[in-house]
């Protein structure tokens, strides 16, 4: 584990006492807003999915599947084995599947080449039920995808452009973030194209350009948002967004949420990894 973890319970204690001394000193702006809070609770750490990472870990060394071997030799794009630096580039084209491939689906293709599951034992035990409910315990494929973001803390986020694949993901991406769509006809860009704009109490990213308001926002991820109780994914922020476009969500690992987190990866570029973060 990082440094940055400390004891949950202190540092859930010092974030309420901060609250209620911000809130009593009438310090709170006059539009309140969660990132400050947000943010003393990321510099402070003690964060419950720091669990998360550790169990990934033994997932990841764990010899398991048909072929009875660990995920030891996955390459994540920077080698077999190497884990240091590869969630920063990710997503990015890979020739053996012939797909820009997001953490997540990387994973999915390790364990059917390295430990021999099937297609059919990955659609029942991987991508039927890749998220757990609120307040739930994360799925084992969550838990490594934890595991191998951690492993980048604290680097930039170097999202590759090299290949057309990457480069037509990207354009993709870019893409499906203007397209309306569902009964309300929104699109990503509807919240997440404008300085200054916020739901309750959380402001939004915006993701029209590198320069936006917190356009960096995907090297925070994968992430332990508190009104989730449990520790979540890129592809669960975008899947999630989708439900509440009212739009039909898309299947676990589909192109359209990959080539969303590469556009994200881009506006991100060169911002430092925290990961696993808090979120609100």
């Amino acid at each position: 584990m990082k440094k940055r973890l400390f004891g949950i319970t202190s540092s859930a204690a010092a974030a309420a006492s901060f609250c209620a001394l911000t809130l009593g000193a009438g310090l709170m702006p006059a539009v309140a807003h969660a990132d400050s809070y947000i943010d003393m609770l990321n510099a402070m750490g003690g964060n419950p999915a720091e669990f998360n990472a550790a169990a990934g870990e033994k997932l990841w060394n764990e010899k398991r599947g048909p072929n009875h071997v660990s995920l030891k030799q996955c390459d994540l794009g920077l080698g077999p084995g190497v884990l240091k630096g590869a969630y920063a580039q990710l997503p990015r084209y890979f020739p053996d599947t012939g797909k820009v491939q997001d953490v997540e689906s990387r994973i999915v293709t390790c364990m059917e080449k390295l430990q021999g599951f099937t297609p059919e034992q990955i659609a029942k035990e991987v991508t039927k039920n890749p998220f757990d409910k609120k307040g739930g315990n994360a799925t084992d494929i969550v838990n490594m995808a934890v595991y191998v973001a951690h492993q980048s803390d604290g680097m930039p986020m170097e999202v590759p452009q090299n290949t057309p694949q990457e480069k037509l993901s990207f354009e993709n991406g870019k893409k499906f973030f203007w397209y309306r769509a569902g009964p309300y006809n929104f699109s990503c860009a509807t919240c997440h194209s404008e300085n200054g704009k916020q739901i309750k109490i959380s402001k939004l990213p915006n993701l029209v350009s590198p320069d936006g308001e917190k356009a960096w926002v995907a090297a925070t991820w994968p992430a332990y948002p508190d009104s989730q109780g449990v520790v979540r994914t890129l592809e669960w922020r975008m899947n999630d967004c989708m439900r509440q476009q009212r739009i039909a969500e898309p299947k676990y690992l589909s192109q359209v949420v990959i080539d969303l987190e590469t556009y994200m990866g881009i506006m991100a570029k060169g911002h430092k990894i925290l990961t696993p973060s808090f979120k609100r």
